[in-house]
């Protein structure tokens, strides 16, 4: 299995504003991964999480879970976000995690489309929450290619 550590250092590296939010890998079990930020860099006048750095997190959620099951596969393509859509349900008021699984029968789909095209599309949820309901709600539209 792709090494955490290695996600959250291209996450650092190649998205420097992951390493400013303080972002880094919390788990991954090979169908889901979950990343945590402290809320300390990423608050608002309110003092809760700023509404950007949730997207941020979100967004980075659903790359990172792409980016670690193409690199199981084996392919080292690009990956983009195309569109999504965000519902902020109750503010976040302690260090938010994001978390983002994917669905097998989904992914195997995506991979036989990008193997036949050089190009696919793939969408992804993710939640953060505060405590046990959900704070934020994100959908994600991923397209891979290269």
């Amino acid at each position: 299995m792709y090494r955490t550590a290695a996600l959250e250092l291209i996450l650092h590296t190649e998205i420097p504003i992951s390493k400013a939010m303080g972002i880094r890998v919390a788990s991954y079990d090979g169908s889901r991964l979950k990343l945590a930020a402290p809320l300390a860099p990423n608050t608002n006048h309110k003092s809760t999480a700023f509404g950007g750095s949730l997207y941020s997190l979100a967004v980075l959620c659903g790359w990172g879970l792409l980016h670690l099951k193409l690199a199981e596969a084996k392919l080292h393509k690009h990956i983009v976000i195309q569109e999504s859509t965000i519902r902020h349900l109750h503010p976040v008021e302690h260090d938010p995690h994001a978390e983002c699984r994917l669905d097998n029968d989904a992914f195997e789909h995506f991979l036989r489309t990008l193997k036949k095209h050089g190009r696919a599309r793939l969408s992804l949820d993710v939640t953060i929450s505060e405590g046990k309901r959900p704070a934020v709600e994100f959908s994600g539209r991923y397209v891979v290619n290269g």
